[in-house]
């Protein structure tokens, strides 16, 4: 049974509530009662806080449900300030969190295919934030600094406008004047290498490593690189690399992929061709004679592929799917036919009967169809039956 509710009064909960609903009554109140928005709610602010600290302790909260307030103070409870408590809770730098860091920075990096394969170093330039060397990140003159006299102090600015009769609302924005910072400097004491701004940009080379066998979308990581800020460690760069597309090769993780166009003679008698690698290699493609290339099939070499991401000397495969280009019709005098064919497989008969119909094959209207179907998306009508392909006239 609970001695006493006061720290779940004060939090607003039940002193059944779960820890995430603690959680979530803190931060509402928090935000609410934070001196930077409420300066004469400073004690409450504490108040909160210290209910928090408590019930936000599984040891503490067992300790507060048994004995109250009372044993908690017998306990010897070691109280931190309202403002670590809330910096801990939103990760603002309490003294048990980590230092606050800036945002990271991505940029894409557009690199060859050829770039992959070989591996390459690419400079990049790009403007950051740097803290400014002549005020150390101070923004001007040491002790110089004011109130600001548009928000008083709190870094924000309260404007009070009319929705409709007898409706107000009130909108919070960040004060213009001072940035948010509640202080500022007079024009004669801010530093005028940063115009009080404490960073100014400069141009920063980075040399972007991109090894052998790197994917599309890999992440080069610049630990520390990114914009500067006083009070905070900086963020990091982040390079995403972006292939462009490759006019003969098709890549697929590590295997490479490539087509060739071979003729009839060549897929029936055998051929030898030859492929420029990536790194300018020439490798001849030897197909022996009798060994039939069919239109559409796919062989590969072994170890021609790209090379493994930080096993170099390994390489994937490299797949050629052939493409067989057949002659024009009447290519070859019809009284040779014979001769052909008597070289070629033997074709299948086929007995004619008295009631079969003959009827012979002419070019297909390929626009005539696509304009058919075109037609069709906007007309709906269920009587007519579609048509098929429509055949030349001749």
């Amino acid at each position: 049974m609970v001695h006493e509710t006061g720290y779940y009064d004060l939090l607003g909960v039940q002193p059944s509530a779960t820890m995430d609903e603690i959680k979530k009554a803190y931060r509402k109140l928090a935000l609410k009662y934070h001196p930077d928005k409420n300066p004469s709610e400073g004690e409450r602010f504490k108040h909160i806080s210290q209910a928090y600290e408590v019930l936000s302790d599984a040891q503490k909260r067992d300790l507060y449900d048994q004995g109250g307030e009372q044993a908690i103070k017998e306990g010897g409870m070691n109280e931190g300030s309202p403002t670590d408590i809330f910096n801990m809770f939103f990760g603002g730098g309490g003294r048990m969190q980590r230092e606050r860091r800036g945002k990271n920075v991505v940029h894409q990096l557009g690199v060859t295919l050829e770039e992959i394969y070989l591996g390459t170093t690419r400079k990049l330039g790009l403007q950051k934030n740097v803290i400014c060397e002549k005020c150390e990140g101070y923004g001007g003159k040491k002790g110089a600094l004011e109130k600001c006299s548009s928000c008083k102090g709190k870094g924000v600015q309260i404007k009070v406008q009319q929705i409709g009769p007898g409706m107000i609302q009130q909108i919070q924005s960040m004060c213009a004047e001072c940035q948010g910072q509640g202080e500022k400097f007079n024009s004669k004491d801010r530093c005028k290498n940063c115009n009080g701004h404490k960073v100014h940009r400069k141009k920063k080379i980075l040399e972007v490593h991109i090894d052998k066998g790197m994917k599309d979308g890999q992440k080069i990581t610049f630990h520390g690189e990114g914009d500067q800020e006083p009070g905070l460690e900086p963020g990091d760069v982040i390079i995403v690399l972006d292939q462009k597309e490759h006019s003969v090769f098709q890549r697929n993780g590590d295997d490479l992929m490539t087509k060739m166009n071979i003729k009839l003679v060549e897929a029936l008698c055998g051929f030898k061709r030859s492929i420029t690698t990536l790194d300018n290699r020439q490798l001849i493609i030897n197909s022996p004679p009798g060994q039939v290339i069919k239109h559409g099939d796919l062989k590969c070499v072994q170890n021609e592929g790209m090379p493994i991401y930080r096993d170099p000397y390994e390489k994937g495969q490299l797949f050629v799917q052939f493409q067989v280009e057949f002659p024009e019709k009447h290519w070859l005098p019809e009284h040779l036919m014979y001769q052909l064919e008597r070289l070629l497989p033997a074709r299948d008969d086929v007995m004619i009967t008295d009631d079969m119909e003959e009827v012979d094959l002419i070019e297909a209207d390929v626009q005539s169809q696509q304009r058919n179907y075109s037609r069709e998306a906007y007309e709906e009508d269920d009587e007519n039956p579609r048509g098929g392909v429509q055949c030349q006239t001749q």
